[in-house]
């Protein structure tokens, strides 16, 4: 009995010290035990459920809103307007999550002491993949390229299929997806076929140095002229520009539009080597002509004649 006396003594004497032991800015258990210190949290605990729903609710909009402004004007960017509107988004659940722990009374000036000092350790330790995050905000702010586009990357050349922060996503001329990312885009040189409304094609045809330039000019100048994807504005520019080995070059410019260039160069290829086949224009290839020096063979041949005919002496 002595024994169960003390074993309840003591289990009284840890109980009543959980309830006397302060807790929390200098209130005990017990205090917070009480009717008015229930009825307190159940207050904070309704204004956070309050303040995170009024969060989403409001950051989802805004987001929405800055996406829309996008959406209805061709002349901005999708993806530039997407990434500002998670920006908005992320930045108001922040701010949410700061009102919510200031309810229950916490200080977050340490908080946000801790998360800065986790943030720069972080940082460092993802150097190579905040590079990318970092130029993707530039690629996505000054826009060198967007969805799309038709564009060379150092090595790589395709449309691009996506933009995000960490890589962007090129779907190359055998339709093959890369992905490259996003340091290196934003680090090296990009060529974006898709930015302007047209291009200049240019093309060098050889014809041979006994035909009348002046014939082969109007055929060349008639031909790709007569294609309805030439543009006369800006003026196009024909002129001999070389004297080959073999042929005299004629150096064709003519403006066309964007989406037009690469089967415009090939068709008109085609169209004005048929057209010089046409009006018998002659397009010489390389030739090589080689010299011989006859007498000189005819020396040699007949020496070995004269010697073939000599009689062998007798031992």
């Amino acid at each position: 009995m002595e024994q169960i006396e003390a074993v309840t003594n003591d289990a009284t004497a840890w109980i009543s010290n959980l309830f006397t032991m302060e807790i929390y800015e200098g209130k005990s258990f017990a205090d917070f035990l009480t009717f008015e210190a229930l009825l307190g949290l159940a207050g904070n605990v309704i204004a956070a459920i309050a303040i995170i729903l009024l969060g989403f609710i409001v950051s989802g909009f805004l987001r929405r809103r800055v996406r829309k402004l996008g959406e209805d004007h061709a002349s901005l960017d999708d993806t530039l307007f997407v990434f500002l509107g998670n920006i908005v988004r992320y930045t108001i659940l922040a701010f949410t999550a700061l009102f919510v722990l200031n309810t229950f009374g916490v200080q977050t000036t340490s908080i946000i002491a801790v998360i800065g000092a986790a943030g720069l350790a972080i940082g460092l330790a993802l150097q190579g993949t905040l590079s990318n995050v970092a130029a993707g905000v530039m690629i996505i702010l000054f826009r060198p390229l967007k969805i799309g586009d038709f564009v060379q990357v150092d090595d790589v050349i395709g449309t691009v299929k996506e933009i995000t922060l960490n890589f962007t996503e090129i779907a190359d001329l055998g339709n093959v997806k890369v992905i490259v990312p996003n340091s290196e885009v934003w680090g090296n040189t990009i060529k974006n076929y898709s930015e302007y409304p047209t291009r200049r094609a240019e093309w060098t045809f050889g014809v041979g140095y006994g035909v009348n330039l002046a014939k082969a000019e109007q055929v060349i100048r008639d031909t790709i002229m007569a294609d309805d994807r030439s543009h006369s504005d800006p003026e196009p520019f024909l002129q001999v520009n070389n004297l080959g080995s073999s042929s005299v070059d004629f150096l064709v410019r003519v403006w066309c539009d964007s989406a037009d260039y690469f089967q415009y160069q090939a068709d008109m290829k085609r169209k004005v080597k048929e057209a010089l086949d046409a009006a018998d224009v002659d397009i010489p290839f390389p030739t090589r002509t080689l010299v011989h020096d006859t007498p000189a063979i005819s020396l040699v041949q007949d020496k070995r004649e004269s010697d073939e005919e000599q009689p062998i002496a007798a031992e």
